[in-house]
């Protein structure tokens, strides 16, 4: 019988562990990067999971010793034993690079969580991207949503977890199905703060880059503003979970787009 945890699956061998792992990689990105066996491939597919130990993180490459790879999770155990997807990146990797992630000196900066690279990050917003991407991203997360539940389900669960790292994160998750376990009540408050005449929407005075005053139009610029500390603290405290096979239709910023 498969483990119905993380830190279960890591006591097996590590064929069996790779085996259950590559079950959440979505069968259209296998098609559309031609891949191969990738239990068996451990240039393309890596993992960094310890027996013992109850996280897992999985880099997928489309070619071997390419910078980045085109599909990151890290997953890890609950307190009680249910799935919780700390990040989740999909890469295209034949769209530009932007070094959001590291300084000139290449000290990372955990996606501009620990520190910032401005430059690159002025650059990868007036490119259409949001806070964290370092590329385009592959236009499959439905896909990957999909391959995931049920990955989720053959380990015997029908709810899992997930920690949306910036705003624009939590309201794909949203937009996906997901509902809040803890920060609802902090999102819609968001929301009503970057509406016309709202604490928010006040503050984007063009003082950066990153505070235009159409902003609040925009969950993308939206998201860019509370990078840059419009809230006058860190996008933090935000929870969400999704029952399998089930919507939640939560939509935190109604009427408001991409």
């Amino acid at each position: 019988m498969i483990p119905s945890t993380i830190g279960g699956i890591n006591k097996l061998p590590e064929y069996q562990k790779r085996e259950i792992y590559a079950r959440y990689i979505p069968r259209e990105m296998i098609q559309r990067f031609n891949l191969p066996d990738l239990v068996q491939d451990r240039n393309l597919l890596k993992f960094r999971f310890a027996e013992g130990s109850s996280d897992v993180e999985m880099m997928l490459y489309h070619q071997a010793g390419f910078p980045d790879p085109i599909l990151y999770a890290h997953l890890a155990d609950t307190l009680n034993g249910q799935i919780h997807v700390l990040l989740y990146i999909l890469n295209d990797p034949d769209s530009p690079r932007f070094d959001v992630d590291k300084m000139p000196d290449g000290s990372p900066t955990r996606f501009g969580i620990r520190k910032r690279n401005i430059e690159a990050e002025i650059a990868a917003m007036q490119a259409g991207l949001a806070p964290g991407q370092v590329r385009y991203g592959l236009h499959l997360f439905k896909q990957a949503l999909t391959a995931f539940e049920e990955f989720v389900a053959s380990l015997g669960h029908e709810i899992y977890f997930a920690e949306p790292l910036y705003y624009h994160n939590a309201i794909i998750f949203e937009r996906h199905g997901f509902s809040y376990q803890m920060g609802r009540r902090r999102m819609e408050s968001i929301n009503l703060g970057f509406l016309e005449g709202g604490e928010l929407s006040q503050k984007l005075d063009g003082s950066t880059p990153f505070r235009p005053p159409h902003a609040g139009r925009s969950i993308r610029a939206r998201s860019w503003a509370i990078h840059d500390g419009v809230m006058g603290e860190p996008f933090t405290n935000v929870t969400m979970y999704k029952h399998i096979g089930r919507s939640s239709g939560i939509n935190t910023a109604p009427g408001c787009e991409w």
